[in-house]
Parts: structure tokens; sequence; C-alpha cells
């Protein structure tokens, strides 16, 4: 996201007890091999509902489509869920495949989640059929759950304790048990620009009880935006706000996010390299704006030791650069696309880039193996060639990156259903900034809908007091006071988490 300009710069509710992990095993008939198989598990829970969740796998012949049925047994309501669509008539609930999940190959499985309210007791359901066929049983035989687990309560994202360590698996980020996670939550600019113009390193409070606010919010990520020149301490950037003393400023905001349970997001969003093409925010050759790409003199310099100082703590997340806009330089998509990806000399850019590539090469030789994302073009809302040009990662930790507002070319259903549907297929995405510069929300909660509902992660833009129509802000206090526009993402937020 750009930024408002410089003169504008300087102008829960009850008890919650989460669960993780807690999956009910396969119900089966001793001997027998089930024509279809589900899995069922709670991975939150809390006192008035929790989340759900199903893995289905056809055992039998190939299907087109699909629909799961199963009962609940003590007044659980579903409310909404994501990869189906869910309904609930009485006691029983049915999910009825996508369009972009409909087929369900021999051996082949699928997963779809829900949110649901309960009171007292969240029994578990014993019986489920897909397509009429009764599963985890042979035909004819009555199903026997053959454990109950037990599930582990974790605080919710305000109350302490560590964040998750991830790793890609598949399409999905999940923790180290093997449970999926999504990443939901703000933005906290400040770090990109603040110690470049000489003016601090943080744009407001970042004090326990300010990060604890964006806890209050019920969100478990934060994305902090950095700039290369601080971090490494160039002449430019005055002492005080520069090198050690801006990498202390940045590990204890980690250790902050991370002791309210939250994941922090550090990311590359200023660097250096002269650029004045199309779209240029500045002539400066200094990290002082949005670049069309990040410069090889120092870009890699900084996530070499970025990785370096964060390689022991895997809830860490890498972004590796703000919002990519080659494109905008560049006489065709393929040149951009493989500037993207490979950097170098690049046509319509002045200075050496450094490529995606010889990003995930910086991090991976400091021997890190976080989770790393990667936006893609026309300032990360093209993700159209993203799979043909994505990266070569050695550990297989590597997540696309995409940023929506509502004056962006691709901000529709149908642009989502056509280009990000076959990423998330294949990588977990991540919408990193996700706003709208109406001081409203009913773009962002369509954009959370449509996330949700395809078990994808997103975070708002920006966790600032700034003017909500040139930032956009989703705050007016750093108590936690929301803007109008931060009103959606905060209800929902607090809806989904607890």
């Amino acid at each position: 996201m750009r930024h408002p300009p410089r003169s504008v710069l300087l102008a829960v509710a009850g008890s919650v007890a989460l669960i993780a992990g807690a999956t009910w095993p396969v119900v089966t008939a001793q001997g027998a091999a089930p024509l279809c198989t589900v899995e069922y598990s709670v991975t939150g829970q809390w006192d008035a509902g929790f989340q759900g969740a199903v893995r289905i796998t056809n055992n039998s012949a190939a299907l087109s489509s699909w629909t799961l049925t199963f009962d609940f047994a003590s007044g659980q309501k579903v409310t909404q869920g994501w990869n189906a669509t869910w309904s609930q008539s009485g006691t029983t609930v049915t999910a009825v495949n996508e369009s972009y999940n409909g087929a369900l190959g021999t051996g082949a499985s699928v997963s779809a989640g829900f949110l649901a309210s309960r009171s007292g007791t969240n029994a578990v359901p014993t019986a489920f059929q897909l397509n009429g066929t009764t599963c985890n049983v042979d035909s004819g035989s009555t199903p026997t759950p053959t454990a109950t687990a037990t599930p582990t309560p974790t605080g919710p994202p305000d109350g302490g304790g560590s964040p998750p360590a991830l790793h890609v698996a598949g399409n999905r980020l999940v923790d180290a048990g093997g449970t999926a996670h999504r990443l939901l939550g703000v933005n906290r600019s400040g770090g990109e620009f603040m110690c470049v113009q000489g003016r601090g390193i943080w744009d407001g409070p970042v004090d326990d009880a300010a990060i604890g606010a964006i806890a209050g919010w019920k969100a478990d990520t934060v994305r902090i935006p950095l700039n290369e020149e601080c971090w490494l301490g160039l002449s430019n950037v005055k002492p005080e706000y520069g090198g050690a003393h801006y990498v202390d400023a940045v590990k204890d905001l980690v250790a902050r996010v991370e002791a309210h349970g939250m994941t922090p997001v550090l990311e590359l969003h200023w660097t250096q390299g002269q650029y004045t093409g199309n779209s240029a925010g500045c002539t400066d050759v200094h990290a002082t704006c949005q670049k069309p790409m990040p410069d090889q003199q120092y870009a890699p310099a900084f996530w070499s030791s970025v990785a370096g100082t964060f390689k022991n703590d895997p809830a860490v997340v890498f972004d590796l650069f703000n919002e990519p806009y080659p494109d905008r330089a560049t006489a065709t998509a393929t040149q951009a696309w493989q500037c993207w990806r490979d950097g170098g000399t690049c046509p319509g850019i002045g200075y050496e880039v450094a490529g995606m590539q010889d990003l995930v090469d910086a991090v991976r030789a400091a021997g890190a193996r976080n989770v790393i994302l990667a936006g893609g073009l026309a300032y990360s809302n093209d993700l159209s060639q993203w799979l043909t040009h994505r990266p070569t990662d050695p550990t297989g930790n590597l997540a696309a990156a995409y940023h929506v507002y509502n004056f962006n070319s691709c901000a529709s259903e149908s642009c989502w259903n056509s280009t990000l549907v076959p990423v998330a297929a294949q990588v977990p995405l991540v919408a990193g900034e996700i706003g709208e510069n109406t001081c409203s929300h009913g773009f962002v909660d369509q954009v959370m809908k449509w996330f949700d509902d395809h078990g994808l992660s997103y975070l708002g833009w920006t966790w600032n007091t700034w003017d909500c129509s040139s930032g956009p802000s989703l705050i007016s206090g750093y108590d936690g006071t929301p803007t109008a526009y931060g009103t959606g993402l905060r209800d929902h937020l607090r809806a989904l988490n607890g």
C-alpha cells in the first residue's frame, strides 16, 4: 500500500478457550474397507461456539460432485463455512461442494471448515454420509467411535502464550502438530518510513498496551513493514534510528507480538534504487518510497541479516517484498515476470534488481527455514503467472502473497476465482494487505467472506491513526478504537476467534 502524504503523517467479549488440533479418529468397522472416510476435528472452541473441520476421502468410484451430511447431537448450529456450501435443517448439517472442488477421484480427499454456535456440551457427530453412502463403516455396519479425544486448551490471541511454529504442508500453513493455521490480523506500519525520514522508528506506541490492543481485536498475526537502509544502518539514516538501534527495536516488537500469542510477519517495504519511470513513487535513490523491485546492492544483505537474526524462531514469517510492480516498467508481462523471479538487468529499471529467487536464496543461505511469502506483480495484486514463475525453495516453505483494495484491477470474485483459486490449490495464499479508501467496510467484508469460504489468510491495512481515506486506517486511537472502516475487520475477527 502506498502511504499518506508526509503532511498527513505529521498531522472482548467473554472468556475464551481455544482447542488446537483436536481430531476425532476415523470410525471404522473392524476388517471392513469403508467406501468413504470422514475425519472430524474441532480446531477452536469458546463459550458460545467453536470452529470445526472435516476431511473427506472417497474410496469408491470417482465422483463429479459430492454432498456430505451428518447430525449434531447437542444443539450445535452451523453459522458459516468455507470450501463447501454449508446449511443446516434441524440437527442435520449438509455440506455441498464448491464449483472448484467437486471432482473427487478414487482415493482423493477434500477438506472443508465451518463455524458453529453451541451451548453446554459439544458432542462429536458419530455418523457421516457422502452422497448417501455411510462413511467410516462397511455397508450395513453401525458406526461406533473408537475413541474420544481430549482436547488440549490453549490461550486466545490476547491470553499470552507462544504463536505456532509454522511450516507449509501442501497448500496449507500448519503448526508443528500438523493443524492448519490461518494468518488473520493487521499491518502495523511505521518501521518502513519513520527512520528514513529522521523522525523515529515507529509511528505511534508499540508498548505492551498498544500490542495488547491489537490482540484485543482477536488478531492472531501482525505484519511489520521494514526499511532496508534502517536495518543495515546506512549513512543516510540517523544513527539513533538505524543499525543496531533499529534491529533491537524490531526484535523487541517481535517479542512483544509473540508474547500476546500472535504471529509476526517481517516484510521488506522500502528499498534503494533510483526509478523515475511509469508510476514512480519518488525520484530518490534512497529507500524513501515503494520501488518496482528490490535492489541487488542491499536487499539480499537485508534478508541475510534478518534471516540470521530470526532463524531460530519458526513462528516468524518472512514477506520478501511489499508490492512489486516491474510490469509498469517493462514492455511485456513475460519480461515483468522474468524480472520478478530472476532480477538482474530489467527493462525500464535503471538499477540492478534482486529477483525473488535471489531473496529466497539469501534467506536459506543464512540457515533459516521460516515460511516465506512472495507477492506477485501489479503491487502484489496479480498472481496470474505466479505458479509458472515461482522461485525454487529447497525447504518447501514458500507461500504466495496477495494484496487487494477496492481500487485494484483484480478486486472481484470473478477475478479471484480465475486467478487465486489455482494458486491456492497448490500453495498457501496470504492476503498480506486488504483494505478500501471509502472509510467504510463493505469491500473488505466481501473480501473476508471470500477468503473465509476458501480457508485463506488476510491482514488488514493498517493499524495506524491516519485518515481512513488517505491511509486507509483501521483505528483512531492506539487503544484499539476503530474507525468506521476498522469496525468491519474488528467485528469479523472477534466473531471468528471468539
